[in-house]
């Protein structure tokens, strides 16, 4: 815990599990060395990562040598004038780079992350915009900030969640940066990430509770057939009804569970233990065109250290 306004997720380690068998350990050491060596070649781009293209064609290619493949919307800005808060449901640290690979929006992380080995140097390179979130005092100050990042037209993403759960429907929208939108005049783009293995719903990438990036890192290699799929729903203002926070907030979540209710753990484990607690986000619909993003591939070498990281960038 960092602060008050950290959340504890009740999602373990445990609740990761291939929903297909795992490919052969030839793949996983092939697939390592190829994102180890992709890792560093993002890295020494230095600032130029932050140039949109840069970052979205890296991120790309770190999934790529993942062996995964991302299906999604063509964009998750919604048209001209401020730019749009995006806020998605939270599952792993993938999520970040899934939704890079679909437009190079900033994040908002806090400072901690800044100092994350791998993770933090990408965030740091990749323009990622960090706040203090140990002092509850700071809040209307990093709720300018998003202001003013969105009325400068640059969209924001963050993860309301506050932390990574296993299923969607875990894990009830903050409000905060809700008000930074409506302080901006920006539009809300709901996102839902939901992960598949050969078509079935799979936790494998579900990064929660003690876990390591190492361990997550791990599963993933062996991953056979994983897909992330990023569908954004329609946008939300609050011109659409004269919204308050807490409303536009509320909206948002609904959007991103496809109008399911929140589930309490026990209930949302026992819902999904036929897939081994799988999400049931795969069975959404989604709401605009979809299209795969291409990825580049890139040859290999190397390895990454056992680092616990607890939370992934965005948590707001």
């Amino acid at each position: 815990m960092n602060g008050p306004w950290d959340v504890s997720s009740d999602c373990t380690p445990d609740c990761a599990a291939h929903a297909v068998p795992r490919v052969p350990a030839t793949v996983v050491a092939r697939r390592g060395a190829v994102f180890a060596h992709t890792v560093r070649r993002a890295l020494t781009d230095g600032t130029r990562l932050a140039d949109p293209v840069r970052l979205r064609g890296h991120a790309a290619a770190l999934l790529d040598a993942l062996g995964i493949r991302i299906e999604g919307a063509a964009a998750l800005s919604a048209g001209d004038g401020p730019g749009t808060l995006v806020v998605a449901n939270h599952i792993s640290w993938l999520d970040i780079l899934a939704l890079l690979a679909v437009e190079p929006v900033t994040l908002l992380a806090k400072r901690e992350v800044g100092g994350w080995p791998v993770v933090g140097g990408l965030a740091r390179r990749a323009g990622t915009h960090f706040i203090d979130r140990t002092n509850p005092r700071r809040l209307p100050d990093s709720v300018r900030q998003v202001t003013e990042l969105l009325g400068s037209g640059r969209s924001v993403a963050v993860f309301p969640q506050a932390t990574t759960w296993c299923t969607a429907e875990q894990g009830a929208f903050r409000r905060a940066t809700f008000q930074a939108a409506l302080d901006a005049g920006a539009p809300v783009r709901p996102v839902t990430l939901d992960y598949t293995q050969q078509g079935l719903p799979s936790t494998v990438a579900a990064f929660c509770g003690e876990d390591t990036f190492a361990g997550s890192l791990r599963r993933v290699l062996a991953a056979r057939g994983l897909t992330i799929r990023v569908t954004a729903h329609p946008a939300l203002t609050a011109a659409d009804g004269d919204l308050d926070r807490r409303e536009l907030a509320a909206l948002a979540e609904r959007a991103v569970r496809g109008g399911r209710p929140s589930l309490s753990p026990a209930a949302a484990s026992a819902a999904a233990e036929p897939v081994r607690r799988a999400s049931t986000a795969a069975a959404l619909i989604p709401s605009v065109p979809v299209s795969s993003v291409p990825a580049a591939s890139v040859p290999a070498h190397s390895r990454l250290p056992d680092t616990p990281l607890r939370d992934t960038p965005a948590h707001v």
